[in-house]
């Protein structure tokens, strides 16, 4: 007997429909067959849900099965299939019998019929909920994640033995019906607080525009000087995230599977730290089959890449697209997949492989040529991309002694971030663009006017630093980062003064 169950794959951030298709054949020996462009995982999964159906006290038919999963020219991989298609071969075997086809089965099986959790059911359920399917049929440890979505009816399942009883109407099932998404409150670290770095001022005031604009910023400064600590505190100041970001940034987790089960809702900005070893893939994402990377991962979020010219040059090159355009595109023969990756840069480098060139206190022991060859290991499309960069000096006693109670709290600057975003968001209500550093040249003519002594001012710096038009771009957008925390609905000459320190000499 033919029939059909709907199930759902992700093909980067988005879900598509498969079809699972059973059917039996006449053949002298029995045999189990699954079609469709499948992966190992899902043809590992003849056994395990012949298994899985046996055990659930269910008959597993004799003859030739052939199982489908259209489309056929769609890729498919892990095994999110098993529930689909047990269900679709009892259903063959007329041990089951109705219409399902409002419904989506996705879930992988134990060899004894129990569910296990699957990665990506946050996108499977928008995609639900969009195209109109009334229920969804998920493993019981995905129910608090899928049940973020709103008006859809989700129906846990521990074991397949306990779906079939459901769907003959002997033991109904309790289904999950959110009335909204809920939002809980975002979860910010109190083990470190801008209040606690002595001194460092100037860094201090750099990374505030950053945090306000979502500007890139590179830190350079001898070791133990506090670089390291003063991005682990960037956090605390961050404004909180928007709804539509709470739920871009949690399909991504959702999709890498790093999704809490306490807590399934990233509610509080990502900061991703990956170490220098780091291969290209890992940091933009990629494979056989195309999954986030770490740049992915600090959607919306902080990308901390600590001793930034200890990245093999190669692997640096690879974030020239995304701090340009916010996302990253990965081509493979199946096609290309695009991944968003609007983070924020923050890196931190000692100026030379010693760490004290130019330091006052400690000489340094690098040659010339050992110098100019450190500093060229970051190439100059890569720096040019970078809005702010600040040098932070060794830090001297009396400041590591003095009292810190005078110094500003996170919670302080925090305040002036959120209002400087808030009028971002005001300013940008009709576009698509929502901060300061995603601002295109359009943007920029229109929000980022100066005044004639600032525009003479800006004419020298650009004949003195020879500063490229991108780099011209990211002054005017770091000055209007600045008018903001002021309060000001004007780029003024201060504020464009302000924003040329932070380009590199």
């Amino acid at each position: 007997m033919f029939t059909k169950i709907n199930a759902a794959t992700n093909i980067g951030l988005d879900s598509s429909l498969v079809e699972v298709e059973a059917d039996f054949s006449p053949s002298e020996q029995p045999k189990f067959i699954i079609v469709g462009l499948t992966d190992i995982a899902i043809q590992e999964a003849k056994e395990r849900v012949r298994l899985a159906v046996i055990n659930s006290g269910f008959s597993f038919p004799r003859p030739k099965i052939i199982v489908s999963l259209a489309p056929a020219d769609l890729k498919k991989e892990g095994p999110s299939y098993d529930l689909a298609i047990a269900l679709a071969i009892i259903i063959a075997n007329q041990e089951l019998h109705g219409n399902f086809s409002d419904s989506l089965f996705i879930g992988e099986l134990a060899l004894n019929g129990d569910t296990r959790a699957t990665n990506g059911i946050l996108p499977i359920a928008l995609f639900a909920k969009e195209h109109g399917y009334k229920k969804l049929f998920i493993p019981a440890a995905n129910i608090e994640e899928a049940s973020l979505i709103p008006d859809l009816k989700i129906f846990p399942i521990k074991n397949l033995r306990e779906l079939i009883y459901h769907l003959r109407g002997e033991k109904l099932i309790t289904p999950t019906i959110s009335s909204q998404l809920t939002f809980l409150p975002e979860q910010i670290s109190t083990d470190i607080d801008m209040r606690l770095i002595a001194g460092q001022e100037q860094a201090k005031r750099a990374l505030e525009i950053a945090a306000a604009g979502f500007h890139n910023i590179l830190m350079s400064g001898p070791p133990g000087s506090g670089k390291t600590l003063l991005a682990r505190t960037l956090p605390t100041i961050l404004p909180p995230m928007t709804e539509p970001e709470i739920l871009e940034v949690t399909k991504i987790y959702s999709i890498a599977g790093l999704l809490s089960k306490e807590n399934p809702l990233i509610n509080t900005r990502p900061f991703r730290s990956p170490h220098h070893t780091s291969s290209g893939v890992a940091l933009v994402g990629g494979g056989k089959l195309p999954k986030p990377g770490e740049i992915s991962l600090a959607h919306r979020g902080i990308l901390f890449l600590d001793e930034f010219p200890e990245f093999p040059r190669v692997v640096l090159e690879n974030l020239r697209q995304p701090l340009e355009d916010g996302k990253i595109s990965i081509s493979r023969a199946q096609g290309t997949l695009i991944f968003p990756a609007r983070f924020t840069l923050v890196a931190s480098q000692n100026p030379c492989p010693c760490g004290y060139y130019n330091d006052p206190e400690k000489k340094c022991t690098c040659s010339a040529s050992q110098i100019s060859k450190y500093q060229k290991k970051i190439s100059g499309p890569i720096i040019d991309r970078i809005d702010l960069h600040i040098t932070v000096p060794r830090i001297n006693f009396e400041k590591l002694t003095s009292n810190t109670d005078t110094q500003e709290s996170s919670a302080q600057i925090r305040e002036r971030v959120v209002l400087a975003q808030q009028a971002q968001q005001k300013r940008f209500t009709n576009s698509n663009v929502r901060y300061n550093s995603e601002m295109g040249p359009q943007e920029i003519k229109q929000f980022c006017v100066i005044d004639q002594p600032s525009a003479q001012l800006l004419e020298k710096a650009v004949a003195q630093l020879h500063l490229s038009a991108r780099s011209f771009h990211r002054i005017l957008k770091i000055a209007r980062t600045i008018a903001d925390l002021s309060g000001k609905d004007t780029i003024e000459l201060n504020h464009l003064a302000e924003a040329l320190q932070y380009r590199p000499q």
